[in-house]
Parts: C-alpha cells; structure tokens; sequence
C-alpha cells in the first residue's frame, strides 16, 4: 500500500512542463536550438548557452583544452578587450560564470529579465567572434596550471580520485582529467585552441535555454536577432571510445602527504540511453541513495554512527551522463580503524543489496526524500536550467525531466536487487587508497581536500 499510495503523491506534483508555465523550443536556421521555460514568479532570467563538448571529445596530447577555452572566453572578442564581457554583466547587476564538465561546457548570465538582449548579444559575439590572443593565452596558462596544482596534485583526494579514473577506464575518454594532465596543458598553443574553438563553438553544436519572467516569442525574435546571422559549421561527432570488458577487480595505492588515509571504490555501471533495460538507471540511482539518502541512509546510520568505522562514507550515481559511468563509494576510516576495516564494510553494504531485497518502508522514504529534493531544486530558474541544457546536450531531451520522478516511483525492490547482482560484482570494481605521507612534504599554497568526488 505504501507504494501505491507514493505513487499517487508523485502523479500529483506538476512536471516541469506544467509548473507557473509551459517550455517551448524552436530550432533557428543555422542550427541552434533555442529552449524557453516561463517561470513569471520574480522579474528575474537566467540566459544559458550550453555547448556540446568536454573533456570526454579530446584526443591523447590535447587534453584539458576544452576547459582552457572555457577561461579565454572571458577574454576578448573581435569587439570587446579582455575582460569586457564580465565588466558589462556586472554594470548591468549580472551575474555570470562558466564551467567544463566530461561531456559538455556551459556559460551562464543571471540578470533582471530587462537585461536579457544585454546576455544574448554578448554570447552571440563570443561564439564565433573570440580574439584568442596570445600574450593573454599566455597569462591564462599559468593560472590553469596554479588550479590544477591546487585542485588536484595539492589535494589528497581529487589526486586519488584522478589516479583512479586512469587506472579503472582502459579506453573510456572519461579516464582523462577535465582538468587535462600535466604536461598537455604546458603543450597548448593558440592554435589548438583556434581550431577546437572553430570546430565546436558553433550554433549547431550548441543550445540556449532561457528560463524565468520571459515572453517566448520575445525571447525567440531576440535570439533570431544575436544569433540567427552567425555561421554554422560542419560538426563531426568524435569517434566511439567504447569500454572493453573489466576481467578482474583492479587495486591501486596513492601515497602523497596527506592528513589521514582516504578509500575510492568504483563499479563500472550503464547510463541512460546505454541500459539494456530502460529501469537499470534509476534503480541504480535509488540503490545509491538506500547507502547514502541522508542522514538515516544505511552507510552514515551502520558505519558511520552504528559500528562508528568511518568518520565520513558516501555513495553517488548519476543516471545520465553521455557515455556509461560508475556507481562510487569513498570515506575516511574514523579514528582507531583503518582502510581495510572500512572496504569491508562498504562490501558488505553491497553484498547486503546483492543478498536480500530493500524493505518497502525503506524504500518508500527515499523515493520520498529524492522527490522533495527535486521540488525543492526546481524551485530555482537556473536550477531550471540547468536541468534542461544538460538533459539536451545529452542528446535525452529536456522531456526526460516530466518522467524523471515516476521512473524513480516505479523502482522496485526486486529491480534494485537486480542492478547490484549485474553490476556491483568484482569484474567491475576498482579500489584506490591513499596511503598519506608525512604532512610536510606538501608545499606550502596547498589546498584542503573534501571529498567533492561522490557527494
């Protein structure tokens, strides 16, 4: 009954199409798609362009570059000198950022909803009209190398993290660092970065989506305006970079100075658009959250506060991504216990899930707390956004979201069972553990770790 009864509650919350107002979606001549969500509870817009590439698109010897493009958007066009673009958002009362992902890069404007023609004419200018200069290529190349010093090879964990991926894909492009590797970034030049620019940043390889206090026609004749003149461009999809079967579990110590040890496990698991069953996603995504749901979730409530084995534990999986992932579990033993006493809880939290069926009280306050996360999240227009440019960047369509939840509701115990004995096995496991050094031997503009990598 009380699966039944949550399903009804779920049928009743608005999908997204439904919610203050419709979305709406047109495809200008030259490629780009253009995405509209009305949302007229506050004079507010958040104007997103959403371009299909990241660092999974690069080859060996140029990675990093579609995260180094990302910081020299910001500066300078044909029209506009080096930090222009950031100083008239400003002016305008604006916020702006950008960011790189595995599969896609994004740049996004928050601003008044009069302000809307100021965000359309700035990235119309920067998508195919970038200066690329030089001497500020230059200058930006250091700053790249300070983050990844600070983010990754001065963090513990992110350096475990990255040791990881390179040793659990074989051939996925996602061993690969968003970041790029070392000695690659120290390689790019002006030109790389002119001919992946060429290549990617055009209006049919990208999308822009708009959510907030909008008319739609306004806002497509506003596109049509900025965007409809610039050229498209011949957009060749990078060939297929499959994962080969894993034939045994993989192990991999990481010793680098460290407070206190740290364990990453991955099991190599499917993705949207890749399952062989349509239901292996989100039963994996509810798996995920039966450990790590909050704070009554099996990991923090058995190892964590019950046999008091680990100080932090988690689990993460996200179903959609543009090639096939993994389901991971990290922590750090809690004082008094070590590495090996926390793998073998973690297995046996997953043993537990391939052994016996998620109880359906259990089962029915996650599918509650997954939904009252989404609500909550969805009460933002960027958070808006960011659903619908992902969803479409993907190739999944922003239609997903409307199903989003009833897939989840419709989860059953026996499918979450199923999804740990097909893919929580060891031919798909890999295990890092950081193994730390003396403290001192970390420089001194170090930067704390966090655990960013499954929570």
């Amino acid at each position: 009954m009380k699966r039944v009864w949550l399903l009804s509650a779920l049928l009743l919350i608005p999908p997204l199409s439904w919610a203050d107002g419709p979305v709406h979606e047109r495809e200008l001549d030259n490629g780009l798609k253009v995405i509209v969500k009305e949302d007229h509870r506050a004079p507010i817009v958040t104007s997103q362009v959403w371009y299909g590439v990241g660092s999974s698109y690069e080859q060996g010897g140029t990675t990093g570059i579609s995260h180094a493009l990302e910081h020299m958007m910001f500066k300078g066009t044909e029209q506009l000198a080096p930090g222009e673009f950031s100083r008239i958002v400003a002016e305008n009362g604006g916020e702006q950022n950008a960011f790189t992902s595995r599969d896609y890069t994004a740049y996004y404007q928050n601003l008044a909803n009069d302000r809307l023609a100021i965000a359309f004419e700035l990235e119309a200018d920067r998508m195919r009209h970038l200066a690329l200069p030089a001497e500020e290529f230059a200058k930006e190349l250091e700053v790249i190398k300070e983050e990844r010093r600070l983010r990754t090879e001065d963090d513990p964990e992110s350096l475990t993290f990255e040791v990881f991926n390179a040793v659990a894909y074989a051939a996925s492009p996602y061993r690969n660092p968003v970041i790029g590797w070392g000695d690659d970034i120290a390689n790019l030049t002006v030109a790389d970065l002119r001919d992946w620019y060429r290549q990617w940043y055009a209006p049919n390889n990208a999308t822009l989506v708009v959510v907030g206090d909008v008319d739609p026609d306004a806002v497509f004749a506003l596109a049509e305006r900025h965007f409809g003149p610039l050229e498209a461009e011949t957009v060749v999809a990078p060939r297929p970079r499959g994962e080969p079967p894993q034939y045994g579990e993989k192990r991999v110590q990481v010793k680098a100075p460290a407070k206190e040890p740290y364990l990453l496990m991955g099991y190599k698991a499917t993705a949207v658009g890749h399952a062989d069953a349509t239901w292996e996603p989100y039963a994996l995504e509810m798996l995920a959250s039966v450990l790590d749901g909050g704070a009554s979730a099996r990991i923090r409530r058995e190892l964590v506060r019950g046999q008091e084995i680990a100080a932090s534990a988690g689990a993460g999986y996200s179903a959609f991504s543009r090639l096939p992932g993994m389901l991971l579990l990290d922590g750090v033993p809690a004082n008094g216990h070590d590495v090996a006493e926390l793998e073998r809880g973690l297995r046996a939290q997953i043993a537990r899930l391939r052994d016996e069926p998620v109880g359906e009280g259990e089962l029915a306050r996650i599918r509650n707390q997954l939904v009252a996360d989404k609500v909550f999240k969805l009460d933002s227009v960027f958070y808006q956004g960011m659903e619908i440019g992902k969803l479409e960047t993907l190739g999944l369509g922003w239609r997903l979201i409307d199903e989003y939840l009833e897939r989840l509701a419709a989860v059953t115990p026996e499918q979450i069972q199923a999804v740990a004995r097909k893919y929580l096995v060891p031919e798909n496991l890999t295990v890092a553990v950081l193994d730390p050094q003396p403290i001192e031997d970390r420089p001194s503009h170090t930067i704390a770790g966090g655990h960013p990598h499954v929570r």
